[in-house]
């Protein structure tokens, strides 16, 4: 369903843009050709394709999950003004 002139306009009267004419016309064009484009890949079959998560086959790199840094909590909450069973109080900002 390709876009009118005077839908551009009000979109981006909406968004607060300021576009002339000409420049609504080439936007126009520009967003009817992306349409164009979407309304074509929609019609393509992919019945049986597999989804991808990337476009190349791409491995993830794994490491082993273990502890790099020690356990400071005890050292951190003595520095802090106001702490009670673990947690952090701050003053109430919002009434």
């Amino acid at each position: 369903m390709p876009l009118s002139l005077q839908e551009v306009q009000r979109v981006a009267e909406l968004a607060r843009i300021g576009v002339s004419d000409a420049e609504a016309q080439t936007v126009l064009a520009q967003l009817n050709d992306i349409f164009e484009l979407i309304a074509r890949m929609q019609k393509v079959d992919t019945e049986g394709v597999e989804p991808m998560s990337h476009g190349q086959e791409l491995k993830l790199r794994l490491r082993e999950d273990i502890v790099t840094e020690r356990d400071q909590r005890e050292r951190f909450e003595s520095v802090a003004s106001n702490v009670e069973q673990g947690l952090y109080l701050v003053p109430k900002v919002i009434e």
